[in-house]
């Protein structure tokens, strides 16, 4: 870079900064700005100023370091991508406009300027493009297995008998990794008796109730008893209507209904204990 700009940004780094605050917040979308507090604002984009200027005197091992946790801090704030391009577009008319006001940028050393500073802000907005999109898969990519793993949880309540609390709707990819989730923790576990419970399932079709009985089916296969509770009477009513036949394993209007039949299956019961006298 010009030694002119380099010397002029490293001189008036404050300066710089805070006009840049200023005008990034004033000109900011609206998520930018309610999701934080003025602190955070404040010390995420000083740090996005180290990083611009790390780029111009530091090396690129440095720069890359920092533009990778600045990336993975921005992308957890939720702010959008156009807020980090916009904030180097910023940064650069500021240094540019504050050359051109003290007279160090003339008639005769403009073009030479701007194609110096084009030079280097271009590569490094591509970089922050770049690792900014790899951070955002791969923090979406997570999220996805942690929503994937929630959406069917597999819960031990006693030895032998195990719950799986279904909420939501039941599609095609869901209902592989019910699957999937009911095998793997029904050994996992060695239950004896697995509840499906569908109480917070709003609808129960033809298709939701052709994939409980996959999974019922697969459970006796691994040489467990597969039991169906959480059924209100408008689910009731439904499977009915539909001609859907359950009758190959047991049903439980209530989860509690349910884990006293799976009890008695495996020689238990809920006995009540009178208080101390």
């Amino acid at each position: 870079m010009d030694k002119k700009v380099l010397d002029y940004i490293q001189a008036r780094k404050d300066e710089i900064f805070n006009e840049w605050v200023s005008s990034t917040k004033e000109n900011a979308d609206e998520r930018v700005i309610r999701v934080v507090s003025d602190q955070v604002f404040t010390g995420t984009s000083y740090e996005f100023i180290d990083l611009i200027i790390s780029n111009i005197k530091g090396t690129n091992e440095e720069f890359t370091s920092k533009l990778s946790d600045f990336a993975e801090k921005v992308v957890r704030l939720g702010w959008p991508l156009s807020f980090v391009t916009k904030g180097l577009q910023t940064f650069g008319k500021i240094v540019f406009d504050g050359m051109q006001g003290e007279g160090l940028i003339t008639s005769e050393n403009q073009l030479e300027i701007v194609k110096d500073f084009e030079s280097w802000m271009t590569p490094v907005s591509n970089e922050i493009v770049d690792m900014y999109s790899s951070t955002w898969e791969r923090t979406v990519s997570l999220q996805k297995i942690a929503l994937q793993e929630l959406s069917a949880p597999l819960i031990p309540v006693f030895e032998g008998i195990t719950v799986m609390p279904l909420v939501g709707t039941i599609d095609t990819e869901r209902a592989k990794q019910i699957m999937e989730n009911l095998l793997n923790g029904v050994v996992k576990h060695r239950s004896e008796v697995v509840l499906i419970d569908i109480t917070g399932v709003p609808v129960v079709d033809t298709m939701v109730a052709h994939h409980i009985i996959q999974a019922a089916d697969a459970v006796r296969l691994v040489g467990a008893k597969c039991m169906l509770v959480g059924i209100r009477p408008e689910i009731a009513q439904t499977i009915v209507n539909l001609g859907i036949d359950l009758n190959q394993f047991t049903t439980k209007n209530t989860l509690k209904k349910g884990i006293e039949a799976a009890l008695e299956l495996t020689s238990r019961k809920i006995v009540a204990v009178e208080g101390e006298q």
